[in-house]
């Protein structure tokens, strides 16, 4: 973010997680700063994301600083991960800020692998991929709490119950 918080044209910056046998595609809105500067999903030690999804894959959360054993979890369990906003306008973190959406390509995951069910990590994931994905996709969509720490309202434990659910057998 800059120093007077203005908007930025912020581009992705790094590929999605899957191969040929994934199931279920995991999407984000927009890498947090941290996620950028790290170039990796969930970057913030803070956002849960990769507690929950050790939880219910019943998998040792994998450490902050490996991606490697981040995308391999992921993959093992043929789960991809994404996010919906390619580039955008973007004030820091704040996925309120998120404007003048470029979306992903997402038949990049879909043509490649036999994704069965697209889960949104949160409402503006679930939002924005209403509006520039879903009739692309054309895969059975849920919305499961985000794990970002602004959505202090959610414990950890209730995040992997919820997820839980949504996940469903597809786990």
């Amino acid at each position: 973010m800059t120093a007077t918080g203005e908007y930025q044209h912020i581009s992705h910056g790094f590929a999605p997680v899957f191969d040929e046998r994934s199931r279920v595609l995991v999407l984000g809105s927009f890498p947090s700063v941290l996620s950028r500067e790290n170039a990796f999903y969930y970057g913030n030690p803070r956002n849960r994301f990769w507690r929950v999804m050790a939880a219910c894959l019943g998998e040792a959360v994998p450490p902050d600083e490996s991606i490697a054993r981040k995308r391999e979890l992921l993959v093992r369990h043929k789960i991809a991960l994404w996010d919906v906003v390619e580039s955008c306008d973007v004030r820091g973190s704040s996925d309120a800020s998120i404007r003048n959406v470029v979306p992903a390509k997402i038949e990049r995951v879909l043509d490649a692998a036999p994704i069965e069910l697209v889960v949104l990590n949160g409402a503006t994931a679930g939002r924005l991929y209403r509006r520039h994905l879903a009739q692309r996709a054309g895969v059975p969509a849920r919305i499961a709490p985000s794990t970002s720490p602004a959505n202090a309202a959610w414990s950890l434990d209730r995040l992997i119950e919820r997820w839980r659910e949504v996940l469903g057998p597809l786990a």
